[in-house]
């Protein structure tokens, strides 16, 4: 992928994925972009990560290579002359450092916030436990779940391909522009990279 900003692997991932009224949905889409459903419903995620070997133009930025991350998000699609793009719209991202919080809301007009964070992952024998956990008014909320440490692949047609296999960012960059950036995540090797791009 051209002109690629960040590159950066995905580990631990918690994806905690809930039907909702479209209507809730429709204020937040950006200019030419509508719904993707699943099913007919509309779905939003709540995802925790570890962030992991972030580099920035091929760069390490020190102290800022290793962190926690947990977003809510909703899937949209847009299209691209005869080409539907399917994408993700961040409704908020949570970050532990300020300076992410910084790039990512000036270049990709992203809405992130900084809080404190904590996470955990242990694996016990073949049982995963992994947690995040974010501070918000004086309270910890936290995203945890207990699962088989064996993988699976992804079953083509599932639920779980249509909440993973969307490859475009999208949002606000003003009255009626969008931004659109390209993120490209393999399968297999947990690499995930993205650029930006205003095509809208």
């Amino acid at each position: 992928m051209a002109n690629v900003f960040l590159t950066a692997e995905w580990r631990k991932l918690i994806m905690a994925n809930y039907p909702v009224d479209p209507s809730a949905l429709r204020p937040l889409l950006p200019v030419r972009t509508e719904l993707d459903y699943w099913a007919g419903d509309a779905y939003v995620s709540l995802v925790g990560f570890q962030f992991r070997e972030v580099k920035v133009r091929g760069m390490k930025i020190p102290f800022h290579a290793n962190f926690p991350e947990v977003n809510l998000r909703f899937y949209i699609r847009y299209k691209d002359g005869a080409e539907w793009k399917r994408g993700v719209v961040f409704i908020r991202e949570i970050v532990p450092l300020p300076a992410v919080s910084l790039v990512a809301n000036t270049l990709f007009r992203e809405r992130y916030i900084s809080l404190p964070m904590r996470y955990e992952d242990v694996l016990d024998g073949e049982t995963l436990r992994t947690r995040y956990e974010w501070k918000y008014k004086g309270r910890w909320n936290h995203l945890a779940v207990v699962a088989s440490g064996r993988s699976l692949a992804l079953r083509s047609g599932s639920q779980e391909e249509f909440i993973t296999e969307h490859f475009w960012g999208y949002a606000h960059a003003g009255a009626d522009r969008t931004g659109e950036y390209q993120v490209a995540h393999p399968a297999l090797g947990g690499l995930s990279r993205s650029g930006v791009a205003y095509r809208l």
